[in-house]
């Protein structure tokens, strides 16, 4: 019998194809390391199952059946029940435990209502700031009533005869200039006779203070001639010539009028009748007390009659 050839010795180490299989599974465990740090819970799904496993196995008190209780869950559309032995039992009754707390922990900020506030009472600055507030309207107020009685006395003739009114409004006084007497129908120019009625309106208002807005207004008949596109630009063009006329009176401060055309836009009645649209061609002069300048001033007149007879503010 031939001796048996002896087997070589296996070289040292690990054989070359080791390495490339231990980077692989390294790379295959990386990888599903990555999978399941990207996955994210569905809230949607997740709250269904919850509800689902709750129905199955919530706090139940007494279930008479005749046979096994079956409830919707994942379980039972996952996997295939199997078939329950028959119970010596007459009744099925699962076993609960009830645990009451007194008190629900909640998060900071979390309440089941919400709490009504409570009512801050002024503090006495602020009842001083409501006061002065409170002075300063009536005695705005009792200017622009003063300027009032002041032009109505002033305009007494063109009242009667319907050429010009005279209103207040609140802290404004607005002076209406109808066009009867003063312009010609599509006309933008002045009639001569009617600059007097302007220097009375202008000698009135040098002695007030209060910004001046010189507002055009037509009716809602179009006009298309040579000079005037549109009711815009006649309107526009009648609001500049009577801040011409007025500031012939050199007392009238240029920074104090602002104009405006209005076209149709803003009619006092209807235009439905030949005397309503007459009513809505006018020129309004509105004087508005209340601006910085005149705050200011009667700031300063109240405080010096509150000097002269000082006013105890009781609190609220």
């Amino acid at each position: 019998m031939a001796a048996e050839e002896e087997c070589p010795k296996c070289p040292k180490g690990l054989p070359p194809w080791l390495a490339t299989f231990a980077d692989l599974m390294s790379l295959l465990m990386c990888f599903f390391v990555l999978l399941l740090s990207f996955a994210t819970i569905d809230a949607v799904k997740f709250k269904k199952m919850a509800e689902s496993m709750k129905d199955a196995f919530g706090v139940q008190r007494e279930i008479p059946a005749a046979e096994i209780v079956m409830g919707v869950s994942v379980i039972k559309q996952e996997f295939s029940p199997t078939i329950a032995e028959e119970s010596i039992i007459e009744q099925v009754q699962q076993e609960t435990s009830d645990v009451t707390k007194e008190n629900l922990k909640m998060k900071d900020g979390e309440s089941d209502q919400e709490k009504t506030p409570e009512p801050v009472e002024p503090t006495p600055e602020q009842l001083e700031k409501q006061e002065l507030e409170k002075q300063l309207q009536q005695q705005l107020e009792q200017e622009a009533q003063e300027q009032v009685e002041e032009l109505q006395a002033a305009l007494d003739e063109e009242i009667e005869s319907g050429q010009v009114s005279v209103e207040r409004e609140g802290t404004k006084v607005i002076i209406r200039i109808q066009e009867k007497g003063s312009f010609g129908s599509g006309s933008a120019s002045l009639d001569p006779g009617f600059f007097e009625v302007m220097d009375k309106i202008t000698a009135v208002l040098q002695d007030r203070s209060g910004k001046i807005v010189v507002a055009g207004h037509s009716d809602n008949i179009p006009i298309r001639t040579g000079r005037f596109r549109s009711n815009w630009e006649l309107s526009s063009a009648r609001a500049v010539t009577v801040l011409h006329a007025m500031l012939r009176n050199p007392n009238i401060e240029e920074d104090r009028i602002l104009v405006e055309g209005h076209a149709d836009t803003q009619p006092l009645v209807d235009n439905d009748t030949p005397e309503n649209r007459a009513k809505n061609r006018r020129v309004e002069l509105v004087v508005i007390k209340g601006d910085a300048q005149d705050i200011e001033s009667t700031e300063s007149v109240i405080q010096t009659d509150e000097a002269e007879d000082p006013v105890e503010l009781q609190e609220l």
